[in-house]
């Protein structure tokens, strides 16, 4: 049984030889399979982990909402409040918008919030988009920021996020006017209503009313923020909870939904099982999982195709192995026969190719995960290299919708799960010649047939 390994080491020994040919080309089959495994499933995992921060970082972990207008928020708002671990909680009023800058329109999404305090308005800020200093401007650590969040009396103030700054060069203390397209309904009235007008004073009356509902907020723009999420940062504009309430026509005890945040993202399952039962049936609670939940079905259906994609590619690597060992064992035959002349049992001659192929399979998984690491490393300057030379952008913010260069994040499960995907690969191509050999009868194989 000892000499099993000194045998298989002996046929995979460097030489001359078109067996030591294939035998690289299986080395570096199995190298390239373990290569593309590792690093593919890296980014798809550091590509859900960023979006998972993003939204993380900047959205709510719970959202409550009845499906309808909620009419007197105070009530839910003091229950959820109280509850332990929630950090903090704000009614809010959200729907698209018009957004009127200096004549280029675009059609935002407006969310009115309470204005946050302590810790809640220290984490916004860290939101808040840098800009280089003047006096450094090379100097990172010294970038300074893009104005400031709105406080509790700031009214007509607005946050907007850097994708909508930079597409129509808003600046702070730019002025933007939001129209509200609210009360459809009421405004087709007034129109009727205007056509209908007995007398010049019933029309007067009627235009003002109507002038009324239709005009639009001015608002000074105070802060400009980077959630690193390019979706939000492109259609996001944060006001004032009442200013919303306003261009909704909401009294003040109305919105649209509760937002909440909780000191745990990870168990919003268990604060949803709480809330459920402080607040009546009527109240809907989703978590942050269940509001994304299409965007990391998308994420992880892809992750496991592309999983299924490069398993694929690595059975078919291991077919080198299964050629090598099939080579190796074709030229052996002779001395397949005379080690079984001399006792040497099935399983003992079945071990030496066996384990000539698992000797290549560690050999390429080992070159694999190096080159694996290096190209994780250096994987942005390979994106940049690429995106120079070939004029391909790899990992665009903008389709992809998070920022930062390439993400990539490894897990010990993953790992694990390559290299024993590949080993059992290796080994099952192995195996097939391995029974072969061992099934030689001895005295024609010393004959040669």
């Amino acid at each position: 049984m000892f000499f099993s390994p000194f045998l298989a080491a002996r046929y995979l020994k460097p030489k001359r030889t078109f067996v030591s040919i294939i035998t690289v080309i299986s080395i570096l089959g199995v190298a390239l399979g373990v290569w593309a495994m590792i690093v593919v499933i890296a980014v798809f995992t550091g590509y859900g982990e960023r979006i998972k921060e993003s939204i993380l970082g900047f959205e709510p972990h719970l959202v409550v909402d009845s499906g309808a207008i909620i009419e007197d928020w105070l009530e839910p708002y003091e229950k959820i409040e109280a509850l332990d671990g929630v950090v903090s909680v704000t009614p809010y009023v959200m729907g698209q918008v018009i957004m009127d800058y200096n004549g280029m329109r675009s059609a935002p999404r407006m969310r009115g919030i309470i204005p946050p305090e302590g810790a809640e308005l220290e984490r916004m800020r860290s939101k808040i988009a840098k800009q280089p200093d003047p006096r450094d401007p090379n100097n990172p650590e010294k970038a300074l920021p893009r104005g400031d969040f709105f406080g509790e009396n700031d009214f007509y103030s607005a946050v907007i996020g850097d994708g909508i700054a930079e597409g129509q060069n808003i600046q702070i203390g730019d002025k933007i006017l939001l129209h509200s397209p609210r009360n459809v309904e009421a405004i087709m009235q007034m129109v009727g209503r205007i056509e209908q007008a007995k007398n010049e004073e019933e029309q007067k009356e009627a235009i003002e009313t109507f002038r009324e509902m239709t005009a639009p907020q001015e608002l000074t723009v105070t802060g400009i923020f980077d959630s690193g999420s390019w979706e939000l940062d492109s259609s996001i504009v944060f006001v004032h909870l009442e200013t919303a309430q306003v261009l909704y026509g909401f009294d003040m005890e109305e919105c649209h939904g509760i937002a909440v945040r909780t000191d745990d993202a990870f168990k919003a399952n268990r604060y949803q099982e709480a809330i459920h039962k402080i607040l009546p049936e009527k109240f809907r609670v989703l978590t942050w999982g269940q509001m994304n939940k299409t965007v990391f079905d998308a994420v992880a259906a892809e992750r496991q195709a592309m999983y299924l994609i490069l398993l694929i590619i690595m059975i078919v690597s291991s077919f080198g192995i299964m050629s090598t060992t099939i080579t190796v064992t074709v030229q052996k035959q002779t001395e397949i026969g005379l080690l079984k002349a001399l006792g040497s049992r099935e399983g003992q001659v079945a071990w030496v190719f066996l384990l000539q192929g698992m000797i290549v399979g560690l050999v390429g998984v080992a070159v694999g995960m190096a080159a694996a690491e290096l190209t994780l490393y250096f994987r942005n300057d390979i994106s940049s290299w690429v995106g120079r030379t070939f004029g391909v952008d790899i990992f665009s913010a903008e389709i992809y919708g998070v920022e930062g260069g390439l993400p990539a994040v490894q897990t010990f499960r993953d790992l694990a799960v390559t290299v024993a995907s590949a080993l059992t690969c290796c080994t099952l191509a192995a195996l097939i010649p391995a029974l072969i050999a061992a099934s030689f009868q001895p005295a024609k194989a010393l004959r040669g047939q």
